[in-house]
């Protein structure tokens, strides 16, 4: 089977369709004109093989309750091995309709209320929510933006913000969103290792594994580190991928009996059980059937990238381009500029009209930065920056 018209230049109007993104800009106290370029979902159409495996199950005219097979599995379990060498067993997938909702029920079942849980800011800031909101404590190691234009992590703070405060988990992002690193092998040995030692478990967000640049590889906590199957949990999903995140899909891997029964029964715990119709369908189609599709898609997010990066270096130098390893989430340096957080909130929304993510919103240490999100066609993320320009040559 082939893909039928790929097309990332197109613009396709999302707008009047409910689109959390294009839709709700006055609800989210923006004014009702801004070009909205921050949540994390991309503004192409998914494949269109995923797409027939959907009218076909339209076609078919019953949604009941519906649960994933053989089929299903071995739809992930060939993705995972192909693209990132992972070797995965039936019994430790735990399908969730989100990631941040896997995240949740890790803290859950990880730990007891009043624990400190891990982050290293500048994070995804759903990671301080699910802490938070369930009574949590968050404890950050920041990550260090060094002299290479790189965040790095320092590892004795890592450690000893471990001892200090009694970490019972640890929230990993990798690849990391915003600051768009793709963790290392060294890396990685060196915070597992830290971990192990602890015996801190750690819940590994692995959504944008699959968008890494070239030069670069994502490596699965679980190759790591036989170890690491029991007091590892890794969250991945197709969501991000083929932008089907509003089908709500995730596979999370739990490979200790013990833990994946905690976690499932705190999912239990909620009321929840299978998943939406539509999402099993799409999931499987897209590890399926979705490789074409992949391919072009990673194309046009580099030539994304190269584009952002010549645009900046040739019309606005003032603004620095954290280089991205992975991720389609761009962060961006706006610090040269000398204004408040205020002021750079007013300067992005006010003035350019652009609705971004506020660096801020991702830790103090993120103030000064924004988030934009590059997976759009060309035309819409020339007009943003376009508007960036402009605002900064009137004053």
């Amino acid at each position: 089977m082939r893909e039928q018209n790929i097309n990332f230049d197109e613009v396709i109007d999302r707008t009047n369709t409910d689109c959390l993104k294009y839709d709700f800009a006055v609800r989210r106290g923006k004014p009702a004109d801004v070009l909205p370029l921050w949540v994390a979902d991309m503004d192409f159409k998914t494949s269109s093989l995923v797409l027939d495996e959907i009218h076909r199950r339209v076609d078919h005219g019953i949604f009941g309750y519906t649960e994933s097979g053989d089929s299903y599995f071995r739809a992930v379990y060939d993705w995972l091995l192909s693209h990132h060498g992972l070797e995965i067993q039936q019994e430790w997938l735990v399908k969730t309709p989100g990631v941040v909702f896997a995240l949740a029920m890790a803290v859950r079942s990880c730990t007891d209320e009043g624990d400190a849980i891990l982050i290293q800011r500048p994070v995804y800031y759903p990671f301080m929510e699910v802490i938070e909101d369930n009574r949590r404590r968050v404890v950050s190691s920041d990550l260090v933006l060094c002299d290479d234009g790189k965040y790095h992590i320092d590892f004795v703070d890592f450690e000893q913000k471990i001892v200090e405060n009694g970490v019972k988990v640890f929230l990993f992002c990798s690849p990391h969103n915003p600051v768009g690193r793709v963790w290392t092998e060294e890396e990685l040995r060196r915070i597992t290792d830290i971990c192990l030692k602890h015996h801190v478990y750690i819940v590994s967000d692995e959504i944008h594994g699959d968008f890494v640049y070239e030069g670069y590889k994502h490596i699965p906590l679980l190759t790591l580190d036989e170890r690491l199957k029991e007091i590892s949990i890794t969250c991945t999903s197709p969501a991000k991928t083929f932008n089907i995140t509003g089908l709500q899909i995730s596979n999370i891997l739990i490979p200790d009996p013990k833990l994946r029964l905690a976690f499932r029964r705190q999912i239990a715990a909620t009321g929840y059980s299978q998943l939406n119709t539509m999402g099993i369908v799409a999931g499987e189609a897209a590890y399926r059937y979705g490789e074409e599709w992949y391919r072009a898609l990673q194309v046009y997010l580099k030539e994304n990238l190269d584009y952002v990066r010549a645009y900046l270096q040739r019309e606005i130098p003032q603004i620095k381009l954290i280089e991205p390893e992975g991720t389609y989430l761009v962060w961006l340096d706006f610090r040269a500029l000398g204004l408040s957080e205020q002021e750079l909130e007013d300067l992005i929304v006010n003035k350019a009209k652009l609705w971004l993510d506020s660096g801020a919103i991702f830790g103090p240490v993120g103030e000064g930065f924004e988030r934009i999100n590059i997976a759009t066609s060309r035309c819409i993320l020339t007009e943003a920056l376009n508007r960036i320009r402009e605002t900064i040559n009137a004053g």
